[in-house]
């Protein structure tokens, strides 16, 4: 083997770990506030002490992992203000460009981001808790990109990331769950219309999570909160099949 090609793999490997904890951390595996003793992590991931080392430093650096000197790692736990400033931060960015997302939006751009809305949709049905949190994440990173500043994008990712970033957190019950799907929905409505302000306010109801937005559009929803359906397994079940949707109908294929 070249020292290439181990410096590749050694990399790869620790990645993996990193990637373990991270999935841990996002589907309530490790939930906020846990203390991460890195023994248990070496026999949990089956990994060497350097490699948990080096997953933590880089978790920390995303603000989902503290380090507290003398005393070790914990999964990050927001208190109530950061999360309120942090809301108020993203208000503050993505209502200042809904114009512009109004106005580059095509109807390319449009149906793309039906697809993921309905996405998301899906994997409220039938995917992992992972899954579930990456279709959010796709939906909101498209949505931010018609405003054709990717340094935005960024950085509003990063911020996402100063919260409880579990799915668990984010949506505490089933109404949050199917209140968040149709309000996609909603904002790509808006877009269509090329409706800025109804834009705007469906933006910050949907971060600050206020559900002050225009009446319920019927849809398919889980029949239980995400606590409930997000189980051991971490696979979210079909919804009762009285809804008329099943996984292969919603099949969207690769995004």
């Amino acid at each position: 083997m070249t020292e290439m090609q181990d410096v590749t793999e050694t990399a790869a490997k620790e990645r993996d770990v990193t990637d373990l904890v991270l999935e841990d951390i996002l589907t309530g595996g490790l939930p906020a506030g846990t203390w991460l003793k890195q023994i248990d992590l070496e026999k949990r991931y089956d990994c060497t002490r350097p490699e948990v080392r080096r997953a933590l430093d880089r978790l920390s650096q995303k603000r989902l992992v503290e380090h507290v000197p003398n005393r070790g790692y914990h999964v990050y736990q927001p208190d109530g203000r950061r999360a309120q400033e942090v809301s108020d931060i993203r208000v503050i960015l993505e209502t200042a460009v809904a114009d512009l997302m109004v106005e580059r939006a095509t109807p390319e751009s449009i149906a793309r981001l039906r697809q993921l809305a309905s996405h998301f949709d899906q994997m409220t049905m039938v995917g992992t808790v992972l899954e579930h949190y990456e279709a959010n994440l796709a939906f909101h990173r498209e949505l931010l990109l018609l405003s054709g500043n990717h340094e935005l994008v960024d950085l509003v990712s990063e911020i996402r990331q100063r919260t409880s970033s579990a799915p668990v957190s984010q949506w505490r019950t089933r109404a949050r769950v199917e209140r968040s799907a149709r309000e996609h929905h909603m904002m790509v409505d808006a877009l269509e219309t090329r409706d800025v302000a109804g834009l705007k306010r469906l933006i910050e109801a949907h971060i600050r999570q206020t559900g002050d937005v225009a009446p319920a559009r019927k849809r398919c929803a889980p029949s239980m909160t995400p606590s409930a359906f997000w189980g051991q397994n971490r696979r979210i079940p079909l919804i009762s099949q009285s809804c008329g949707a099943t996984a292969q109908n919603l099949s969207l294929g690769r995004n």
